[in-house]
């Protein structure tokens, strides 16, 4: 393994190059201790609320529940963007063919801007205070909160950070702009201004602050302003708000009526606790965790609480058996003796028997394990739907393969070949293996087209689309998972609605959550062969559930293991952390880099130095080919920290588009748990324009905030689904507790050529590896499967 390639610049201001040393991960900095920082480091990419207080999936009295999405990354999704400027800040950029401006004359008219809205804010000190501006107590808090949520940052304060007052020169704008297209759709179903108006009026009279009159009247619909009056508690659906700003709203409006023990609040707060468990991934909680929750939220009577919930239809309850002790994994509980009573009775003492036998029948019964769990009804749906698809595909499909099938087959060796010999006789295929793995369903997409089959292959993101376009030689039959869902790509759908095809394989099948997985399952036809391939060590998805996990626990279909290692030191690399192993590894072409840090400040001084100088100069590797992975978005070397950084460096420039410049890079997210990397051409007065892998993106300006960050630094979920040709790793002190074996084998897996690793952690990192598996999730898919589809031999 290598040291950092040799540089100019030293690792800080007057400190020696010799700080950067070889060696693995596993070395620590010899000199001081990393700066333990009290930030805690965010784990969710989606936009997702804090999910302290959602509930652990153990009963026990500290119940938790983080967001493991960096869900969501939502949970992971939504993220502000860099500056606490307003969207409506945004300035037309400069008409094709406008006079070009010198750099002397860009840097006044810089000036010039910066004045006037340093001007602007001071005007607006002494000016009267518009509706949900300058708030303070209660409503300022509420309205942070809410704000910190939708951008996915933490803490909140950090969210109205002021600018930096010094102008920096903006980057040249780009001459070709493209055409507008549209981004992710806009929400269809905009509240009506007199529903905002109204909601805006209890807002006020709540103490809460009526800038959330539109998050309101969306999550409410109509009629929500009678409902908020007669429900405050009905506050807590506005994601990012917390039970007690809930509770000190209702306090305002409800005066002396407003009581813990009131059946409105624990109804809310039980169904906050469910969508709170949903963004750290459970599909469904044990009755005993929510109860346990519940009392932490001070709800007096935890089992009324959830029986008002379920009696309004607000959640639903199950019963899941569980199997018995010694039975087969996999396996269902044994049924019970048939009744006695369906049979007369000819003596007293044949009676009795039967009595006994009935006696034993019941306690029999009354012993069968089971778990009581309670869900919120979208995700029970889902779950319930994909179950019953995949069981439709298992059980469609004759199981005669056809000879062509076997000579292919023949032709083709190893797990390949095992791969379509199992497509050929099973509906349902499941196919785990690394990045070089991905040739072997590539062979099979070519097999099955060469058969006159209509086969498709769809990836999570571009990047993979790409990537595996490149092993077909054609992009034709290869789309992104979200595009063939919104009917954007692929082959599109038949008279009944299915989509028109036989065989479909699925890449990259760990990031698909119950909801997208029922979606893809209820569009195949009769007869069409599903294939889910995946690597099942990578981060699980940002949404709730763990599809593919729980489909190799159930063994219900054929599953073919990948024999082909991926290549080279990186490859040795990522495969022991997959194991649980932090190997020492050769890397004479300089593939793994070790850069030890004493603390964060060092940490983000050495990233920028490794991304703008050493890598490209050692290894021809450009800034804008080199990702930037960091376990959270908060913390002293988070990502907005590390992008403000590299912003600085790279693309410096005063934010004048919402924060943004022509040349920065950014991270779009169009839906929460979706990432698409980017890079801004410029803005006008349709929005801010993006140039993405897909192509020009024009974002709305009242949704910059919510679905734009700068992206030059991600979070691993972030990531997931991509690969980039150099990957610097940074893993500050303040981050330990956030490290565990998936985060590390992802964040490990994202170079193609290069790995830098920025080591501030000392032990931890191997202790993560060795020792902290994925959070456990829970989910009824197994339970679900079991009952529906026999397990395969």
């Amino acid at each position: 393994m290598s040291t950092e390639p040799e540089t100019t610049e030293s690792a800080e201001p007057g400190k020696p190059e010799d700080a950067v040393r070889s060696g693995t991960p596993t070395e620590a900095p010899e000199a001081g201790k990393p700066d333990a920082g009290k930030a805690d480091p965010e784990e969710a990419d989606a936009s997702k609320a804090d999910a302290e207080d959602a509930p652990r999936t153990d009963g026990s009295p500290d119940t938790t529940g983080t967001t493991d999405a960096d869900a969501s990354e939502t949970s992971e999704s939504s993220e502000s963007s860099e500056s606490s400027e307003p969207a409506d800040t945004t300035e037309p950029a400069p008409a094709e063919g406008s006079p070009q401006l010198s750099e002397a004359e860009a840097e006044l008219l810089a000036q010039k801007l910066e004045r006037e809205r340093i001007e602007q804010r001071k005007a607006e000190k002494k000016g009267p205070i518009a509706s949900g501006t300058k708030l303070s107590g209660q409503a300022a808090d509420l309205l942070a909160a809410v704000r910190a949520v939708e951008s996915g940052e933490k803490p909140v304060a950090a969210v109205f950070a002021e600018p930096r007052p010094a102008p920096r020169r903006p980057a040249p704008e780009p001459v070709r702009r493209p055409q507008p297209v549209p981004a992710a759709p806009a929400p269809s179903d905009a509240p009506a201004p007199h529903t905002v108006d109204g909601v805006r009026r209890v807002l006020a009279d709540g103490s809460a602050p009526e800038a959330l009159a539109p998050q309101v009247a969306a999550a409410l619909g109509e009629g929500a302003e009678d409902l908020l009056r007669e429900d405050p508690w009905q506050l807590l659906r506005v994601a990012g708000v917390r039970p007690e700003q809930a509770d000190g709203f209702a306090r305002a409006l409800l005066g002396a009526e407003c009581r813990p023990d009131d059946e409105r609040r624990a109804r809310a707060v039980t169904v906050w606790l469910l969508e709170q468990a949903a963004l750290a991934g459970h599909t469904a909680l044990e009755l005993s965790a929510l109860a346990t929750a519940l009392a932490r939220q001070g709800v007096p009577d935890a089992e009324a609480a959830v029986q008002a919930t379920l009696a309004e239809g607000e959640a639903l309850v199950f019963q899941d058996a569980l199997d018995e002790p010694g039975a087969r994994p996999g396996t269902a509980p044994s049924a019970p003796a048939a009744s006695p009573s369906a049979s007369p009775a000819p003596s007293a003492a044949a009676g009795d028997g039967a009595d006994d036998a009935e006696g034993e029948q019941d306690e029999a019964e009354e012993e069968r394990p089971v778990r009581v769990l309670v869900g919120l009804e979208r995700y029970a749906l889902a779950e319930e739907s994909l179950a019953d698809g995949l069981a439709r595909i298992v059980n469609s499909l004759s199981k005669e393969p056809s000879p062509e099938w076997e000579a292919a087959a023949t032709a083709a060796s190893g797990s390949t070949a095992e791969l379509i010999r199992a497509v050929a006789g099973h509906g349902l295929v499941l196919h785990t293996g690394g990045e070089a793995s991905r040739a072997e369903p590539a062979a099979l997409l070519t097999v099955v087209r060469g058969l006159g089959l209509r086969a498709v292959a769809a990836c999570h993101t571009p990047d993979g689309r790409r990537r595996f376009a490149a092993l077909l030689g054609a992009e034709d039959p290869v789309v992104t998972v979200p595009g063939l869902l919104a009917g954007t790509e692929g082959p599109g759908r038949d008279a009944e609605g299915a989509l028109d095809l036989d065989v479909l394989v699925v890449l990259d099948a760990p990031q698909l959550d119950v909801e997208g997985a029922a979606m893809i399952v209820e569009s195949l036809p009769d007869g069409a062969r599903l294939v889910l391939s995946g690597d099942p060590a990578v981060l699980w998805s940002a949404g709730p559930g763990r599809v593919f996990a729980d489909l190799l626990a159930a063994r219900t279909c054929p599953q073919v293991a990948s024999r082909t290692p991926d290549p080279g030191p990186l490859g040795e690399l990522v495969s022991g952390v997959g194991i649980g192993e932090l190997n020492q590894v050769d890397a004479p072409g300089k593939e793994i880099v070790i850069v030890p840090v004493r603390d964060a400040g060092e940490a983000v001084h050495r990233t920028v130095q490794l991304v703008a100088d050493s890598v490209p100069r050692a290894l021809g590797v450009p800034p804008e080919d080199t990702v930037v992975i960091t376990p959270g978005h908060g913390g002293a070397a988070g990502t907005r920290v590390l992008n403000a950084a590299l912003k600085e460096r790279l693309n410096p420039g005063p934010g004048r588009f919402g924060g943004f410049d022509p040349g920065d890079r950014v991270a779009y997210s169009p839906a929460p748990g979706r990432t698409v990397p980017g890079q801004v051409v410029g803005a006008d007065a349709e929005g801010l324009h993006l140039s993405c892998a897909d192509g020009a993106v024009v974002v709305p300006k009242e949704r910059v905030e919510q679905t734009v960050r700068h992206g030059w630094a991600l979070t691993a979920h972030q990531a997931v689904g991509s690969r980039w040709p150099a990957a610097v790793v940074v893993l500050p002190g303040d981050a330990a507790q956030a490290l565990s074996r998936p985060w590390v084998y992802t964040a490990f897996g994202r170079g193609e050529r290069h790995l830098s690793v920025v080591h501030g952690v000392e032990q931890a990192l191997p202790r993560a590896v060795a020792e902290v598996t994925a959070k456990p999730r829970t989910t009824r898919l197994p339970a679900l499967l079991r009952s529906q589809v026999p397990a395969a031999q």
